[in-house]
């Protein structure tokens, strides 16, 4: 494995994005096309009793308006993580009830879309109600232990290492606290869209997505036609964050539509239909016992979770694994628990456990350092391993130590007094400096990539990923120009279509470690083939171009895994790689600002180091870790969806009153990276960034918040009159 750094280059995509080129999935137009809109329901639970859309179908220009009456044939796509292809089970427009507020219960379609809005006022709904229980909170929830669950336990039994309940028995010291997250949505520019068009019997979906092969065989199942006649192009997705991470709820209704009335059907849901009809992330109650001997060395930790999925699906849990993962503790016990509730199936959002469990964890593991008057680096050094404290096996690489050792001397760590509410600005603001840790996952999949050279050398490669503002294309056309020792210019990504290679769910940080070693797999490929000079070799031959092909699994994947690849379905694999173990890791220092009498709390500065292998694109690379901290601060300061416990549903359903960090909000971020390859998960030694990044930025504002002002807030986000309290 060669050892050297890639190049800085410019991200190849950014003039199109600053030009406002049409790249997205709502640009698509074409002449005729028809605009349609959900009218949803406004209760919480119960069933249709009685529906008129009379009105709505008389109206000039209204070309239809479908309800669960109208609506035959259509087979469900499944919910995805119980092997089928959509965010839930639930089916919109299958039947008379009502699951949860928000969900739709007709469709309207008209030639424009001031007439499909219109229309949709129009609907005259009557309603039986039932009781509904709107958060884990409630009366009425039904709570399943995880562990007895129907979910595969393989993949979703709770963390256990050596016998965590008798170690803290024990202890000399202990930590017990609890800790609480409100749901949390993610609010992506780009809103979910479908643009489906018929020629003859061939399906054309323009949708932005993170999931292109679950939309190709999802809609081809709920329609009943073969997957070779649904092409789906999504070039481009503007922001993701594991909301578009499969077949969302109005594509196969859009696809269905355009089938009948023999045009072109554009769908974009409007934000506040998204808090309703799309994952996000669930509300969740945790409690953190750890247990340390007289040295300070800790022993065990007890972790249980409570968390909110729905009512028709079980939303699995895995925040134990995670956590037990961060540090050396001998004997862990996870313990969790599924509480469901009456709203639609959450889902993943960007570090979806990892980000809470981190902040859980770290800021038990930052009391348990005070409590032996240690400072919190040192204290977090010592407890470093190069085992998996779970199954022992081996790590492939950990490199936390060096991220902790030189952002503290990046950061200034050194000048920070110990004693919390001792450090003061020049204005009288306290100043607060905090750390905090995280680790995920470093999985890859399955992959098929092609590659063509043609006559004049420019090179096309396509792989099964997407590219959601990550800058995928800028890695991959580093890397392959690499390889071929060709300008990055020469290369054209197209990837999130699958008319090129097999489209594989890009989430998980497993898109740039699958994508990049396929893509540069191929690359060797065409040189074992054609020679060091692969295009002098085209011309010889008197080709106009020369295509090679490869498939590749992650190490140690068995074969039958991952052939889910080739039926639209997820093929991840790891972070067990049998004889190894592999994660990715970061340490973020911040320093906040606390206004001595309004409490107001600013993050001034931030300094993130991380782990995440080889970088193959230094420059979208540090934008990942920017925007995983903004996003941590918008998480441990800003970002709750209000439930609204009389009537179901949530409250503040738009970016106006759902509060997210702006760039008043937003210090100086400064990033570093270890950029060590890992030398056994792949062979560019590329581990996961994009879901990292986030992990430990909340447990480091609160943990500065409490060197600040003495106090620790376990509850996000932290907010004005926590501090006041």
């Amino acid at each position: 494995m060669a050892d050297t750094q890639f190049p800085n280059i410019v991200r190849v995509d950014a003039h199109a994005k600053v030009m406002g080129a049409p790249i997205y999935a709502a640009d698509m137009r074409s002449e005729g096309q028809l605009h349609a809109v959900f009218a949803v329901a406004t209760v919480a639970k119960g069933k249709i009793s009685e529906i008129d859309v009379s009105a709505a179908r008389a109206l000039a220009r209204v070309k239809m308006v479908v309800t669960h009456e109208d609506v035959q044939g259509l087979k469900p796509a499944g919910f995805l993580l119980g092997g089928g292809y959509a965010f839930q089970s639930l089916n919109p427009l299958a039947s008379e009830v009502i699951a949860h507020r928000g969900q739709p219960i007709a469709m309207v379609v008209a030639e424009t879309l001031e007439v499909a809005l219109h229309a949709r006022t129009l609907i005259r709904v009557v309603y039986e109600k039932e009781p509904f229980a709107a958060s884990i909170s409630s009366s009425g929830t039904n709570t399943i232990a995880q562990a007895e669950s129907p979910l595969p336990q393989q993949l979703f039994a709770d963390t256990v290492a050596g016998d965590a309940v008798t170690a803290l028995a024990s202890a000399v010291e202990v930590v017990d606290a609890s800790f609480y997250s409100p749901p949390q949505h993610q609010n992506p520019i780009e809103l979910v869209a479908t643009v489906a068009t018929w020629e003859d019997d061939k399906l054309i979906i323009h949708e932005g997505t993170q999931n292109a092969g679950a939309i190709k065989f999802g809609v081809a199942q709920s329609l009943g036609i073969p997957p070779e006649n649904v092409t789906v192009i999504s070039p481009h997705a503007g922001g993701g964050f594991g909301q578009k991470n499969s077949m969302q709820m109005q594509t196969t209704l859009v696809a269905w539509a355009a089938r009948q009335l023999g045009a072109s059907v554009k769908m974009v849901v409007p934000r506040a239909q998204l808090f309703t009809n799309a994952s996000f992330r669930p509300e969740s109650r945790h409690r953190v016992r750890l247990g340390a001997d007289k040295d300070g060395r800790i022993t065990s930790a007890l972790y249980d979770v409570d968390a909110q999925s729905s009512r028709h699906d079980l939303f699995p849990l895995d925040y134990t694994s995670a956590a037990a993962r961060l540090y050396r503790i001998p004997n862990f016990k996870g313990f969790q628990r599924i509480v469901q509730t009456d709203v639609q199936t959450p889902g993943y959002m960007r570090a979806p456990y990892e980000h809470f469990a981190s902040f859980a964890l770290d800021t038990a593991v930052d009391e348990m350092a005070a409590r032996f008057e240690r400072d919190p680096v040192e204290y977090r050094l010592s407890l470093d391993t190069d085992k998996d404290p779970v199954s022992g096996l081996p790590l492939s690489s950990r490199f936390l130590n060096e991220c902790l050792t030189r952002g503290a001397q990046r950061f200034g760590w050194s000048s920070r007094n110990p004693k919390p509410g001792s450090m003061k600005a020049e204005n009288g603001d306290l100043i607060g400096m905090g750390v905090g840790c995280g680790c995920y996952k470093a999985a890859t999949a399955a992959a098929v990539a092609t590659l063509k050279m043609s006559r004049d050398g420019d090179v096309t490669v396509s792989v099964g990923v997407h590219e959601m503002g990550q800058g995928i294309r800028t890695a991959l056309a580093n890397a392959v120009a690499r390889k071929l020792g060709i300008d990055t210019a020469k290369v054209d990504a197209v990837i999130g279509d699958t008319r090129g290679a097999p489209q594989h769910l890009t989430a998980g940080s497993w898109g740039t470690a699958t994508a990049v070693p396929a893509a540069e797999q191929a690359a060797e490929k065409l040189l074992v083939e054609l020679g060091p000079n692969p295009q002098s070799a085209i011309a010889k031959q008197g080709l106009d171009s020369y295509e090679v092909r490869i498939e590749r699994r992650a190490p140690g994947q068995p074969a039958q895994l991952a052939e889910a690849l080739h039926s639209g379905r997820p093929a991840p694999w790891g972070p067990i790689y049998g004889e190894f173990i592999s994660y990715s890791y970061i340490a973020h220092f911040v320093e906040v600002r606390v206004e001595p009498t309004t409490r107001r709390i600013r993050v001034a500065r931030v300094v993130s180091v991380a782990d995440c292998g080889r970088v193959i694109s230094p420059r979208t690379a540090e934008s990942q870790v920017k925007g995983g901290v903004v996003w941590g601060i918008g998480a441990a300061l800003r970002e709750a969806t209000e439930v609204d416990p009389r009537y179901g549903g949530f409250l503040n359903t738009d970016i106006a009153e759902y509060i997210v960090p702006v760039n008043a909000d937003i210090g100086r971020t400064e990033v570093e990276f270890i950029d060590r390859p890992d030398p056994l998960i792949n062979s560019t030694g590329i581990k996961g960034l994009g879901e990292v990044v986030m992990t430990g930025v909340a447990a480091a504002i609160a943990n500065a918040v409490w060197h600040a002002t003495g106090r620790r807030l376990r509850t996000l986000p932290i907010r004005v009159e926590d501090v006041l309290a």
